[in-house]
């Protein structure tokens, strides 16, 4: 049972990135861009990544969800996106994607 349940948490963290979609950044052609780009990815969401907190709940009660769940969803995604920010500002000398889930804080409003 233990080997089954190693190969189910192995084979969930390597098919997980496949699940969310490639992070903008990832679209640069040349090393240069695409550093840059994961960068400023990084940053926006390290330093914005609370922003989710209220967003998620205020999207929620817009269209007409349970706003308890919004709040929820929220705090996760405050965390993944704070979390995941700050791995891609450590890591953005190297042009390997980790994709965030939603491609992180939307500043658009979208």
């Amino acid at each position: 049972m233990k080997k089954i349940m190693s190969l189910v948490v192995i084979l969930s963290m390597i098919l997980a990135p496949l699940a969310f979609a490639a992070s903008p950044w990832t679209a640069e052609k040349t090393y240069g861009d695409r550093v840059t780009g994961k960068l400023v990815f990084g940053l926006q969401n390290t330093l914005l990544g609370w922003i989710q907190l209220f967003a998620v709940p205020n999207k929620y009660a817009s269209e007409g969800k349970n706003v308890w769940s919004g709040i929820g969803q929220g705090l996760v995604e405050t965390v993944v996106d704070t979390v995941g920010g700050a791995l891609q500002l450590v890591t953005f000398p190297i042009p390997a994607d980790l994709p965030l889930p939603n491609n992180g804080v939307d500043l658009g409003g979208k």
